[in-house]
């Protein structure tokens, strides 16, 4: 089953308002308004795509190390992940996908990354519940994810929302500012230039990993 079949089926289940869900209906209208208002508001068009220059950072991984893009893009190329959170079931199912995928892109010699707005003690968990042989980074304040062109802060209501779900984002953050990425994956050259770009604004919808593979070659082929 591909990624997008798993997060369609796990969409259908929880709008339903399956158990263990049980969520009322009004929240899922809530939901869709603001993903409809994302789409409609043009923001994923601003963020950086294939060709563009990626931005350099350094951000630390759950036990404090630094990590550096630059120090990863001189072994190979390297693969991005921006996702919400330890709490989003999308963003799990995602980064399951992704370790799956992990060796097809061990092959090509390039370094997975996953980058999140949440504190070092969620992206542990986040590790463990998805058994992942790859990093999760901690990206404050969405600092990084802006840079790519991903933050944005979530309206008013949707905020009222989470509050009254019990999912407490500056609590999961260390953050206090309601910002979240969108989703986004990014392939990214030896030479720093983006060749691969996808971002969508509603976080239901995810590429599948092997969509990356063939700008993966292109930058083995390129190296040799």
């Amino acid at each position: 089953m591909t990624l997008q079949a798993k997060l369609d089926a796990f969409k259908t289940d929880f709008e339903a308002g399956k158990p263990p869900y049980n969520v009322p209906h009004s929240v899922i209208e809530t939901m869709h308004r603001a993903t409809a208002e994302l789409v409609a508001s043009g923001a994923a068009e601003k963020a950086l795509k294939a060709g563009d220059k990626a931005p350099v950072f350094t951000l630390n991984d759950p036990e404090g190390n630094p990590v550096s893009s630059a120090d990863l893009l001189a072994k190979g190329p390297l693969v991005i992940s921006f996702y919400r959170g330890v709490w989003c079931p999308y963003c799990n199912m995602e980064l399951q996908a992704l370790e799956a995928a992990l060796p097809s892109f061990r092959e090509l010699g390039a370094h997975l990354i996953a980058i999140s707005p949440q504190t070092a003690v969620n992206s542990r968990k986040s590790v463990r519940q998805n058994e992942l042989q790859f990093p999760i980074l901690s990206d404050t304040h969405n600092d990084v994810a802006a840079q790519f062109g991903l933050r944005f802060t979530l309206p008013d209501y949707l905020i009222e929302l989470y509050k009254n779900l019990k999912n407490d984002l500056p609590g999961f953050n260390g953050d206090d500012s309601w910002t979240l990425p969108m989703p986004g994956r990014f392939v990214i050259g030896q030479d720093g230039v983006i060749l691969y770009a996808e971002v969508n604004p509603d976080y239901t919808r995810r590429p599948e990993p092997a969509d990356m593979l063939p700008a993966l070659r292109h930058a083995t082929q390129s190296a040799d």
